[in-house]
């Protein structure tokens, strides 16, 4: 593993980048010459089919797997990861899917699972304060530090996952279906919680499959299919582009629905031109 980059990131500075990573599981190809670039203070969306390649490619930058092939570059230096610590160490935060917390732990302990201050003898007070300040900034509302996880909503325990996630510092957070069985409110805190991720500055890579959350938040959407790039979108892309992007097909019952709501005898080449 590299040394970990010191300092805090500059504005808009290319945080990771990725060229021509694959992944090989014995004779079955995950992912094939891969490339992907996230900014500093940007939203990247990872959006396609499923086995597309997005959470294998998420858990090579997490230091599940190794790259089989290619290149990973953060904060300008060519790293590797040897496990999930080394690149947390790094500076590569991940929640996954699960959030991977203790539901019998309060909010306090579950940030700094693993990471306690003295664990001999543990520092309670400071490890409140720090929970209490990594909430605030995230502008969370979880009534307590000392509620347990259990009785907290699913927008509440993604707060938490997140405020862990931050607790090192990182420059980069992968979050893995942060929205996924939430109810709209819930969503709509989620989502307000990343765009705060990003005002502090970090690189977010978000893996969705909701079109509409990932327009709410991202920069660019990087779409994957069959374990490849198959394209970058804007946030304004059409739900047609997009779909087609994913399923490699331009003739889908999105674009179908899109050419019926045209004008009849208007083809969308003379819609589009101004």
């Amino acid at each position: 593993m590299t040394d970990s980059p010191q300092g805090p990131a500059s504005p808009h500075e290319l945080v990771l980048s990725l060229r021509g990573v694959s992944k090989r599981f014995g004779a079955v190809s995950a992912l094939t010459d891969i490339d992907l670039d996230v900014h500093a203070g940007e939203v990247v969306a990872l959006v396609g089919d499923n086995g597309a390649g997005k959470s294998t490619l998420v858990k090579i930058l997490a230091g599940v797997h190794p790259p089989s092939e290619g290149t990973i570059t953060f904060r300008s230096k060519n790293v590797t990861f040897d496990n999930p610590s080394a690149a947390l160490t790094l500076g590569i935060a991940t929640v996954f899917q699960d959030l991977a917390l203790c539901e019998n732990l309060n909010v306090v302990a579950n940030i700094f699972l693993g990471r306690e201050l003295n664990p001999l003898q543990l520092d309670e007070v400071s490890m409140e304060i720090r929970s209490w300040k990594l909430l605030k900034e995230l502008s969370a509302r979880i009534p307590s530090v000392r509620e347990v996880v259990a009785s907290l909503s699913g927008g509440q325990r993604q707060t938490v996952a997140i405020a862990r996630s931050l607790l090192l510092d990182p420059k980069l957070i992968l979050l893995d279906e942060p929205t996924a069985a939430l109810g709209v409110a819930q969503t709509a805190e989620v989502l307000d919680l990343i765009e705060r991720v990003r005002a502090r500055g970090l690189g977010v890579v978000m893996i969705s499959h909701n079109m509409e959350d990932v327009r709410a938040v991202a920069d660019r959407i990087v779409v994957l299919r069959l374990g490849r790039n198959n394209g970058v979108f804007l946030p304004d892309a059409t739900n047609a582009e997009l779909v087609g992007a994913i399923t490699g097909a331009s003739n889908n019952s999105v674009s179908r629905r899109v050419e019926r709501r045209q004008p009849q005898g208007t083809s969308t080449q003379e819609r589009q031109q101004p």
